[in-house]
Order: structure tokens, then C-alpha cells, then sequence
């Protein structure tokens, strides 16, 4: 400032000079050197909190690293490739939709916090068109936590469900249904807003500081629709027929040091979740409560995971005797703090963190298993991580909210957390019932545009994959090739019989190939219901009692080794009755019945053999 002073006096000494004939008065020197100095300070604090915001915004968008990471530990080895793919199309998708309605959708025309109007959806800045370059940081931003929502759902679906069909999930999620939660929790023209200046709902309004409503209660609602249509993986909750198992197979992951990379990515990405959720970094003295909101998270991150380890420790004692430590537990129950801390961490006391975070714990653990009672299979306990403990994080806004927290950050604090209302000698739960009407807003919008949308992709048999693609690995049937099929098998019978079902899914494929054709061929490019890469089955082909390709390769694998059995009998006992086909026509019958597409022998040529192969 030393060396700038002199020029900016000089400047406004010649400005002034120039414009009068006298020379300028000192009253005037001083009131153009500071407008010079108050010009420099806002462009300074305009810089600062677009950098805040952008590298907020890195953070945020380093936690796709993380989710990837989680999601390819918890699945097999066979399915690692495919998984890491869909989370990369989550972030390719959110970004496409984000651009071209989404941010509209949320944001357009409704950042005024004065405005006195309420809207449903927003109306303006489709393609980004009319945002300056102040407001893109703010636009990036916002597609990161974007991104965070719809890629909640990866880790639940994996190992099962077709790529095309996720790809329209991310669109649908990013651009239409996620957005306008955005608008009606965090847009000053959402009838939810605590943003307001005036008219909020019952004087308050909702308080979610950086989303576990508008995040993860919208991605975790998500994740429960889908995996409900979409079913368990296969050998889950069922044999390999669709018959019930009594007890479930446990799925494990292939590697807890990808998990535990990818939660430690995802606590660190978190610092910028929630501290960059302030915004404005400089407005009213906002950067004040910056380390504050860091120190909650941390503090609600690890009373979750200690809470959790210590719970299931406990409970494995009382069980078997022993003392054992589960770090698969640990490391949800850390990620459970984290997403419960997201929607009060700036309303809250540090003590506070505490208890949410040790309740999070508790609650993954609860649910968890009751997940497991319920027969859904989540691969990667995204529901109860996230949807649970966003709902147990929007709720203890409305219990631990400080009255000089809400008065600083949303300019009142009539109606305050309900714990801090006993104090006041009150009971007064309005900021409680503001929170769960959101709660309850989130679920029923979420479910009314998810639930047919999912059950429409699979009614047309366009959600799951093909079962005997899932026995093999989703990384063999989507990313072409079988030349990785040392998987992880999920039980003995799969593992002895890999080869064989490697063997089969080639059979299926060429079969594919040739109704492609023949398709082709006699409809001049017009599809055929039914017939599709990843599909053979008409519709309902991912029902559990269905004529699945797995259940159908099962069913040849046993006529060919019956077939086997019968040569190697005839061959040791001479007094066998010899089949009447002999075994150049039951080979020639055998390539007939692995490709339908072949011409069927005549009833003369057929024999005995025949009907019974058949």
C-alpha cells in the first residue's frame, strides 16, 4: 500500500486538475483517494471469494475420486472396471444436465433475497446463458454438489445394472430432479427458504447449511427406489435359480485399501463441502465461522466412526466372546458423521457435533442391518449412510441450533433449536417441524419422479443386466472381451463352474449377434422388442422365478454333461444299449441347439436322441 499511495495520490491530483482551472481542494484529494482505496478493496474481496469458491468447488469435485474408490472396493474384482466407469458417466452426466436445464432449474432468475415472490422451478439461464464471469464460480460450485448427489447411487447398483440406463439416471437426476429440491430448500424463492428476508415459512423456514437434504437425502431416496425395482445381485438373497436363500450370502469387497483411500478422500473433499456452503466468504464477516464449520465436521466424522467401531465391538462380544474390531463398520460410520454434519454444521456447537456424530454411528449400524432383514441388497451401504443420517442431520438442526449462531448467519433466531428452547423456558419446535417438512417434501418429490422412472426402464427390460452377465462379471459383458475372467466367484458353484459360464455367455452373445442379424435382414433396420445387446429375454427378463440366460445355461451345462455321462457308459459297458444317433449327429444336434438361428433337422433325421436332448 505504501508504494500505491503515491500513485493513486498523483492519479487523482492530475484527474482533479484537469477538470478545474484551480488547483483541487484537499477535501476533494481525500474523498477521490479513498473512493481509489474502496474500489481496490471490493475488486480485492470480488477475487477472494471467486478463489474461495473455486477451490471450494476442487474439493468438492476431488470427492467423485472418493466415491470411486469406495464403490470399486466394496465390489468384486470382476466388476471393478464397470464401476468405475458409471461413477466417471456420474460426473459426465450431472455436468450435461447441470449445463443445459439444471442450473436454471435451480438457481435462474431467483438469487435475490429480497425477491417476494415463490416459485416452483426456476425460469432463467438455461445453457448458462446470461451469467457474468463473478457468477461462474458460484455455477461451478454448484455442479460439484450436483455431481456428490447423483453419484450417492452408484455404489448401490453396482454389479447389476446396465450402463444406459445409468447414464439416464444421472441426466434425469441432474437436470430435473435434483434442482428442484435446490430451488425449494436454498433459492430465495423456494417456499422452504430460510434465505428470505421476509415471508419464511413459519417465520423461519428450513436450515440446510450444505445439504444433507438437498444432497444426500435426495441421492440416498434415489438409491432405495432403484435397488428396490432393480432387485438384489445375484447369489445375494437367492440362489442361483431364484430360489430364497435362509441365511444371506455375504458380497465382501475386494479391497479395504481402496475403501479406506476413498473415505479419507471423501473427508478431506468435505472440508470444502461444508465450509465452501458459506458462499460468501467476506459479506457480513462470514469467514469468521469458517474454522468453526471445519472443526464440526471433524469432530462429527470421527465420534461417528469411534461410535461405530465401539458398538460392534461390543455386540460381536456379547456374541461369540471375542474382541474384534470391523473396519468396513468404522469407516461408514465415519462417512455417516460427515454426511449428518452437512446440514447444521454452522448452526452448532462443537459439543453438539459430537452427539450427531455418535448418533450417525448408531444409526448405520441399525439400519444397516435391517437392510440386510429387508432382502435389499446395497453394495456399498449408500442408504444408510446417506439417506438415514441426512434425515437424522436435518432433524438435529432443529434440536441443537444456537440462537447466536441462527441470529448471525440468517439474521434471527425467534425460533431456535428445541433443546435451546427449554431455556427460554419454552417448548417451541417450529424450526423442528420446518425441518421435517422438508424432510417430507424431498421424499414425496424424489419418489413421485424416480419411482416410475425406474420402473419404467425395467419394464422394458432396460435396468438390470443380463444374470448370467452378472455371475461373470459386468466388467467381461460391457467392456468387451473374456480374456479377465479370473473373477471372485460368490460361491462354490460359480467357481467351479466358471469356465463353463464363460463359455455359455460367448454361446449367448453369438446367438445375440445372429438375431441382430437376422433382425436386420428382415425388417430393414426396425428392432425387435426384446432383442438387445445385454438382453436376451423379453420382458421381466431380471425377475427372480424368470426363465433367466443364467437359469437357461445352467439347464444346458447339465443336458451336456448328461450327455457326457451316457458317452462315457456306453464306452465302459458293452451291454448298454447304444443310442440310436450316432455321435457325429448328436455334435451336429448339439450346434443346432446352441444356435436357434441354425436350420432344424427334419422329424425323419431326428431320432430318439433328439426329443430326448431336446
Amino acid at each position: 500500500m505504501s508504494m500505491s499511495s503515491p500513485r493513486t495520490y498523483e492519479t487523482c491530483l492530475s484527474n482533479l486538475s484537469a477538470n478545474s482551472s484551480s488547483s483541487p481542494s484537499t477535501e476533494d484529494l481525500l474523498i477521490c483517494v479513498s473512493a481509489s482505496f474502496d474500489a481496490r478493496t471490493t475488486s480485492t474481496n470480488s477475487a477472494l471469494e471467486v478463489f474461495y469458491l473455486l477451490y471450494a468447488a476442487s474439493l468438492v469435485f476431488l470427492m467423485q475420486a472418493g466415491f470411486a474408490m469406495v464403490a470399486a472396493g466394496c465390489v468384486r474384482t470382476n466388476n471393478v472396471q464397470n464401476t468405475l466407469l458409471k461413477n466417471l458417466l456420474d460426473a459426465c452426466g450431472a455436468a450435461l444436465g447441470f449445463y443445459t436445464v439444471g442450473y436454471a432449474f435451480a438457481w435462474g432468475g431467483s438469487t435475490d433475497r429480497n425477491t417476494t415472490t415463490k416459485t416452483f422451478i426456476g425460469t432463467e439461464n438455461f445453457f448458462m446463458m446470461g451469467i457474468d464471469f463473478a457468477e461462474a464460480s458460484f455455477w461451478l460450485f454448484q455442479l460439484a454438489f450436483c455431481s456428490a448427489s447423483a453419484t450417492i447411487v452408484a455404489g448401490t447398483l453396482a454389479e447389476r445394472c446396465q450402463m444406459g440406463a445409468y447414464l439416464g439416471y444421472s441426466l434425469m437426476l441432474a437436470g430435473f430432479v435434483y434442482p428442484v429440491v435446490v430451488h425449494q430448500i436454498w433459492s430465495p424463492s423456494g417456499f422452504l427458504s430460510a434465505q428470505r428476508e421476509s415471508d419464511v415459512l413459519w417465520g423461519v423456514g428450513m436450515i440446510d447449511f450444505a445439504g444433507s437434504t438437498v444432497v444426500h437425502i435426495t441421492g440416498g431416496m434415489t438409491a432405495l427406489i432403484a435397488t428396490k425395482i432393480l432387485g438384489p445381485r445375484t447369489g445375494r438373497f437367492y440362489d442361483l435359480r431364484g430360489k430364497a436363500l435362509e441365511t444371506p450370502k455375504d458380497f465382501p469387497g475386494h479391497s479395504l485399501a481402496l475403501q479406506m483411500l476413498g473415505v479419507f478422500i471423501l473427508w478431506f473433499g468435505w472440508y470444502g463441502f461444508n465450509t465452501g456452503s458459506i458462499i460468501h466468504l467476506i459479506k457480513d464477516l462470514k469467514y469468521t465461522f469458517v474454522s468453526k464449520i471445519a472443526i464440526n465436521t471433524t469432530l462429527a466424522a470421527a465420534s461417528g466412526a469411534i461410535m461405530t467401531l465401539f458398538i460392534n465391538t461390543v455386540v460381536q462380544e456379547r456374541l461369540t466372546g471375542e474382541v474384534t474390531y470391523n473396519l468396513q463398520y468404522a469407516m461408514n460410520g465415519c462417512l455417516s458423521g460427515l454426511v449428518a454434519s452437512t446440514g447444521g454444521c454452522s448452526v452448532v456447537e462443537s459439543w453438539a457435533s459430537i452427539i450427531i456424530g455418535i448418533v450417525a454411528g448408531g444409526l448405520y449400524l441399525v439400519c444397516s442391518r435391517q437392510l440386510v432383514n429387508f432382502r435389499i441388497d446395497d453394495a456399498v451401504d449408500a442408504i444408510p449412510v446417506h439417506m438415514i443420517n441426512g434425515i437424522w442431520g436435518t432433524l438435529s438442526v432443529g434440536l441443537f441450533a444456537a440462537p447466536d449462531l441462527l441470529e448471525a448467519l440468517y439474521g434471527r433466531s425467534d425460533h431456535v433449536g428445541w433443546f435451546y428452547s427449554w431455556t427460554r423456558a419454552s417448548a417451541d419446535a417450529t424450526l423442528l417441524a420446518c425441518q421435517v417438512v422438508g424432510i417430507l417434501f424431498t421424499a414425496a418429490w424424489v419418489t413421485a419422479i424416480m419411482f416410475p422412472f425406474f420402473w419404467l426402464l425395467n419394464y422394458l427390460g432396460w435396468l438390470r443386466s443380463d444374470s448370467l452377465e452378472e455371475v461373470i462379471g459386468l466388467d467381461i459383458g460391457y467392456l468387451g472381451g473374456v480374456l479377465h475372467k479370473r473373477a471372485q466367484a460368490q460361491n462354490d458353484e460359480v467357481a467351479a463352474n466358471m469356465d463353463d459360464y464363460i463359455s455359455e455367455y460367448v454361446k449367448q452373445r453369438e446367438k445375440r449377434a445372429n438375431l441382430r442379424q437376422m433382425n436386420d435382414n428382415s425388417t430393414h433396420g426396425r428392432s425387435v422388442l426384446g432383442v438387445s445387446l445385454h438382453s436376451l429375454n423379453l420382458l421381466g427378463s431380471s425377475a427372480h422365478d424368470g426363465r433367466t440366460s443364467l437359469a437357461l445355461a445352467m439347464d444346458s451345462m447339465e443336458r451336456s454333461q448328461n450327455s457326457d455321462d451316457i458317452e462315457k457308459s456306453t464306452k465302459s459297458d458293452s451291454r448298454c444299449v447304444v443310442p440310436s444317433t450316432s455321435l457325429l449327429e448328436t455334435s451336429a444336434l448339439r450346434r443346432v441347439e446352441s444356435d436357434p438361428v441354425q436350420q432344424t433337422p427334419s422329424n425323419e433325421n431326428r431320432g430318439d436322441a433328439w426329443h430326448d436332448n431336446r
